[in-house]
């Protein structure tokens, strides 16, 4: 190969429009640019402009909705994350792991809606961690090594169930306008006895 067989890729290079050489080049006077305005200045670029029709972002129809600014938003920490920083020396493995740690030790540079374990790496330290969430296997790997995971309770939580052998407390009587105050009281018997009142003989 010499230095004159040197030669560009085709389509690399693209030769530069000669524009303002007089009316017979087709580009002269106003360089293909138009009239005056707004787009025959320099450094002028309108997004989603299209010369008066309607552009493409409206022409298009809207789907479904955006709710992003409203997402709960987590922060996603490894096992081998935990581990090179219980390495540094940065977590202890007899305090309880959460948010605030980790923001302490320098693993999260801030807690938002909280931390999500998941099961990248190795985890050799038996911590017990509290974290929103966390998978099965980070779950099984946490366990593994002698540690637990703490999860929030979802849902409000249950009532407790009553003692096994209790008895069951009795239902209180509802005392009403027309009723005595205590339950089981009954009312006396009235002494008189009922009679009868005769009918009347129809007159004739």
């Amino acid at each position: 190969m010499k230095l004159n067989q040197i030669r560009d890729n085709a389509g690399a290079h693209y030769r530069a429009k000669r524009v303002g050489r007089g009316i017979g080049s087709g580009k002269g006077k106003t360089s293909g640019r138009g009239g005056k305005g707004q787009t025959a200045r320099s450094g002028v670029a309108l997004n989603g402009f299209e010369g008066g029709q309607t552009p493409l972002h409206r022409r298009l129809p809207k789907r479904g909705f955006n709710n992003a600014v409203f997402r709960t938003t987590y922060h996603i920490v490894n096992l081998g994350r935990l581990q090179r920083a219980v390495e540094a020396g940065r977590l202890k493995g007899d305090a309880t792991v959460d948010g605030a740690a980790l923001v302490e030790a320098g693993v999260l540079r801030r807690l938002r809606h909280g931390v999500r374990l998941l099961a990248k790496g190795e985890l050799k330290a038996p911590l017990t961690i509290a974290v929103a969430g966390a998978s099965e296997a980070a779950i099984a790997a946490v366990e593994k090594a002698g540690g637990k995971v703490v999860l929030p309770v979802s849902g409000t939580a249950a009532k407790p169930a009553a003692a096994e052998g209790g008895a069951a407390k009795p239902a209180k009587a509802k005392t009403g306008a027309g009723t005595s105050a205590k339950a089981g009281e009954a009312k006396p018997a009235s002494s008189k006895p009922k009679t009868k009142k005769p009918k009347k003989a129809d007159e004739e």
